[in-house]
């Protein structure tokens, strides 16, 4: 059966701690030392509110609020959201849909507003993020450019979202552009760093990255800001290697966090934190806890669903992820729920995924989206290796990040390209050349690659170390990995090179 996803071509193109963490006081209010694993990113289960239960075992009846009281009520949840939108941190769904509503009447009846059709643009872009419906990035792009139009100079409002607008559609070049003008129309504001940041990551340029977080820490930020600070240190230490860290400062984002919505993210980023290093019990609790603040967190419904799979509890882990993809749909998820039916043997269900996957794909490049590197993973492993080569490649020398790095070396492995597939694969786990970050899939390419070579020693090496990192990090590929280690059995190592004289 030809599984190739047909989908035209998907490039969008692009238009008009230096050392050791610093410290700061902030950064360590919740706990006074990181310790590796559940107790640090579990202390921040303790903290959270609305969890508490009353005296008498049941909630008491409140009365009905009244038209002035809801009224009252809608406002203050626009007011969050538009603060949220703003400061680029993330807002609940009801109130996203609230302000778009509110900031559409505003530009019909002052379409010479520039602030308001930037905030519009930049609710669209979150919201379309959030619900993974990329129809909302066509309208931002168009709100955000009337806002340009009507101010051109110093609008750093329609900066930052265009910036944000092209991370959500995966066009870093683009990212890092806009971040740039919006730094150099106003250089002491601290939400034009974290988009940069993001960019410079998705360029494979992980020491800018790194300079450019130092910048943001030494700012004077207010307090609502801090939590999304903490959440961008985090994501830089985690791509470096620096587990602890990582988890300590989103542990202190989602404690300072000043809404449940953004709590419920900074919790399913903790999650995800222990899924990666194997955890699952402590990826359970916060994905949980996440939803428990926020029902519409998709990044949690998927991983809770990631999470019961790997805990053998496979009916719970469908519902998850059938949660996760209700309505529209992020592509990613929808694949890992394919490969979870293929990995229990339900082929028709995997392949009605895989079908779905087909559709949600072409939404999302219609919506602008660069889908190039979640359509070369499918290609690679389910339909036409040569295809996933091809796209990968243009996606490389666009933005040579280290995810399209492992990618590209696994497709070029199933094309039976190994010797240069080693190559990518190398960048992709060489912390001198890549992020740093422990990653568990890129281990394990790197040891199947190896192996086709006839590199056992380091092929064997390999294989543990990505088992030892999470032995659950995918249905598929952890029972090829067993396989593999069998079928290599004790092999010894491959001498050291010597040295030079």
């Amino acid at each position: 059966m030809d599984n190739r996803l047909s989908v035209p071509g998907t490039s969008l193109s692009a238009e008009p701690p230096s050392g050791r963490r610093r410290s700061s006081r902030w950064l360590r209010r919740v706990l006074v030392t990181a310790l590796a694993g559940g107790v640090v990113a579990g202390a921040v289960l303790t903290l959270l509110p609305g969890e508490r239960r009353p005296e008498s075992g049941r909630a008491a009846a409140l009365p009905a609020a009244g038209p002035q009281a809801r009224a009252r009520a809608e406002a203050r949840a626009r007011a969050q959201a538009l603060t949220a939108v703003t400061s680029g941190v993330p807002a609940a769904l009801p109130q996203l849909t609230s302000l778009i509503g509110q900031q559409e009447e505003r530009v019909r009846a002052r379409p010479q507003d520039a602030k308001a059709w930037a905030v519009l643009g930049a609710a669209y872009v979150q919201r379309g993020s959030r619900t993974a419906d990329a129809a909302d990035y066509p309208r931002a792009e168009r709100a955000l450019r009337t806002s340009l139009q009507v101010r051109a100079e110093r609008n750093t409002e329609a900066l930052d979202g265009m910036a944000a607008l092209a991370l959500a559609r995966r066009d870093f070049p683009a990212a890092k552009r806009y971040a740039e003008q919006a730094l150099k129309a106003a250089p002491g504001r601290w939400s034009a760093y974290p988009p940069l940041i993001d960019a410079y990551d998705g360029l494979g340029d992980y020491e800018e990255a790194r300079k450019n977080l130092d910048k943001l820490l030494g700012l004077r930020t207010g307090t609502a800001a801090r939590p999304a600070v903490m959440a961008r240190a985090s994501a830089v230490y985690r791509d470096r290697g620096w587990r602890e860290d990582a988890v300590a400062q989103l542990t202190d984002a989602a404690a300072a966090a000043q809404a449940p919505a953004e709590q419920a993210a900074y919790l399913a980023g903790l999650g995800r934190l222990a899924w990666e290093r194997g955890d699952l019990d402590d990826a359970l609790r916060h994905f949980e806890a996440a939803l428990r603040l926020d029902r519409d967190q998709r990044a949690a419904q998927a991983g809770r669903g990631r999470t019961l799979a790997a805990l053998g509890r496979p009916r719970e882990a469908v519902a998850a992820y059938r949660a996760a993809l209700a309505g529209e749909a992020n592509p990613q998820d929808v694949l890992e729920l394919g490969e979870l039916y293929e990995s229990l043997g339900q082929e028709a269900d995997a392949e009605a995924q895989y079908e779905q996957l087909r559709t949600r794909v072409r939404r999302a490049v219609a919506g602008g989206v660069d889908e190039d590197l979640l359509i070369g993973r499918f290609e690679a492993d389910h339909g036409d290796p040569w295809d996933a080569v091809e796209r990968l490649q243009e996606e490389w020398r666009r933005q040579p990040g280290i995810e399209v790095a492992d990618a590209l070396g696994w497709a070029l492995h199933r094309a039976g390209e190994d010797q240069e597939a080693l190559t990518y694969a190398t960048v992709a786990t060489d912390k001198a050349k890549g992020g740093g970050v422990r990653s568990a899939p890129y281990t394990f390419h790197l040891g199947m690659i190896e192996g086709e070579l006839e590199r056992y020693g380091p092929a064997r090496r390999h294989l543990q170390e990505a088992l030892r990192i999470n032995p659950h990090f995918s249905p598929l590929g952890v029972p090829e990995a067993r396989r593999a280690l069998a079928a290599l059995g004790d092999v010894p190592e491959e001498p050291l090179p010597a040295e030079a004289p």
